[in-house]
Parts: C-alpha cells; structure tokens; sequence
C-alpha cells in the first residue's frame, strides 16, 4: 500500500471519526505514543453523522494535513463508498476501520480491526473449536475473518436479525447457526461480544454463561465501561477474560504506524494502559 512521504508522516493530524464519539480512547492511545516519540502531529476525534460522511471524507481530502483515520461505530461498512478498496476488502471483511490518504490524494481503506482482535488469542488453539459471536456489523466481520483464518470448526453467531446473521456466516465460508441473542448459548470455547451492546448508553447484554465450560475465554470488545458487566460475569465464573482494550490497542498500533511512519512503542503498554483506564 502507497503512503504518503515519509518526509512528511511526522507532521499533520489524524482522527477517529464516529457517531457517537465522544466515548473514543484512540485520542488518547495515540497521543500518548506521540508524545513518547517525540512527533509533533495530532490525533484528534471527530464526530461524523451518516449524513455528514461523504462530506467529512471530501473535505479531509483536499486537506493537506490530513494523514488519515481510523473509523467507529457506524461507519465501518459506509465508509468503503467512500474510498478505494485497493485491498479488496469489500469482498473480505466488508468493512474498514482505516482510511488513508497516498501521495497522489487518493483515499485507501484499509481494516487492522481482525490484526488488533486476534492479536491477545494468538496463542489459543482455535483449530476445529466451536465459537459464539455476538453481533453482526463491521466489528463482527473482522472477527469472523480472523476465527476463519485460525480454523474454527463452527461458529454461533447471536444477532438481533438472524438473517443477517446467516449472510455473514456464508459470506465467510463458516460452518455454524444463526441465533437470536436471547437464544442459549452453545458449550463455545470462545465467546466474543463483537457488539456495542454493554457499552455506556446501550442496551445491556445479558447472558447465561453457564453453557460455558469452565475453560472458555471470554472476550468483549467493548471498552467503555472497561469492567463490563459480561466479563464481570465471566470473572465469578473464574472463566479467563480478554476485554476491549486489548483489541483497541492492537489495532491502533497497526494504524499508528500507517499515519505516522514510525512503530508504536508498544514497550510502554503498561503505562498507557493504567492511563486509559483512570
């Protein structure tokens, strides 16, 4: 993938467009891991409607200083009309997370979503397991694209519309059911929240984890509140968690260094952390 100059990668901005966005820790992350190299660039947040898209992109385009953004909650999928899928990941993932500019101008896409998610389970064997997923938007997809590529054997995928859910499972080549989310869940070795359900100003997501064995790992990508109450279930349970920083953190490594030329310092994980989370 074309970058701009990495003469110019250490100046400019960034963002994270959402709707909502004031939740965001990427600001955050990102300032953080400019400041420890030294980079005098910003990373900002950006509150962008459905409406307001196509506008947002066109005129981040003719800005200069633009070096790119990551993408939230309900963008993921939108914004791909809105950029060049050079990696052709309409026909992978279907959604983006990442969008930048080349030194032509052009807008790519690209998605470090499934890089981030499978970055804390790398070292689980997943080969001919069953998962439960929870959720079917642009999260969702970059999750299955990961659990397909580590060989899952059958995947639960709990949505609001089943329908919806049963494209996404053909659409990724997974063997599996479609469920509502009030259905039980299976005996899964894996459970992921790929939804905003749980998060601060959603619904809540309740859930009996008791069809869980007792060495399931459960991993919720929401990171707001951090202590959601499904990991704090999981916890009584004494099942082993994963929660959304990780996920968040992951990925925006892999973006950090798209927009700015330089790896992020991710020695320093620790700290960054115990700020996110004050």
């Amino acid at each position: 993938m074309s970058q701009p100059p990495s003469t110019s990668l250490k100046t400019g901005y960034a963002e994270v467009i959402g709707d909502p966005i004031s939740h965001s820790k990427s600001p955050a992350i990102h300032g953080f891991w400019l400041e420890k190299l030294d980079i005098d660039a910003d990373y900002r947040a950006a509150h962008v409607t459905p409406d307001g898209l196509a506008d947002y992109f066109a005129r981040r385009k003719r800005d200069p200083d633009w070096r790119g953004c990551n993408i939230t909650i309900p963008h993921k999928e939108a914004a791909l009309d809105h950029v060049e899928d050079r990696g052709e990941l309409r026909a992978s993932i279907g959604a983006i997370n990442t969008v930048l500019r080349d030194e032509d101008g052009a807008l790519i896409g690209t998605n470090t979503d499934a890089a981030g998610f499978y970055a804390p389970i790398s070292g689980m064997d997943l080969e001919g397991a069953s998962v439960a997923v929870i959720g079917a938007g642009g999260a969702a997809r970059a999750v299955l694209f990961a659990l397909k590529r580590a060989g899952v054997a059958q995947v639960a995928l709990l949505n609001r519309t089943p329908l919806k859910a049963a494209g996404l499972l053909t659409a990724f080549g997974l063997q599996g059911q479609a469920l509502p989310l009030d259905a039980p869940l299976p005996p899964a070795a894996l459970l992921v929240n790929a939804s905003p359900l749980g998060m601060s100003g959603q619904p809540p997501l309740p859930l009996d984890l008791d069809p869980l064995p007792a060495d399931a790992l459960v991993y919720d990508l929401v990171y707001a509140p951090l202590e959601t109450d499904l990991l704090a279930t999981a916890r009584k349970r004494n099942l082993a968690t994963v929660d959304g920083l990780e996920m968040l953190i992951g990925q925006a490594a892999v973006a950090f260094e798209l927009f700015f030329g330089e790896p992020a310092p991710r020695d320093d994980d620790a700290e960054l952390r115990e700020i996110l989370i004050r």
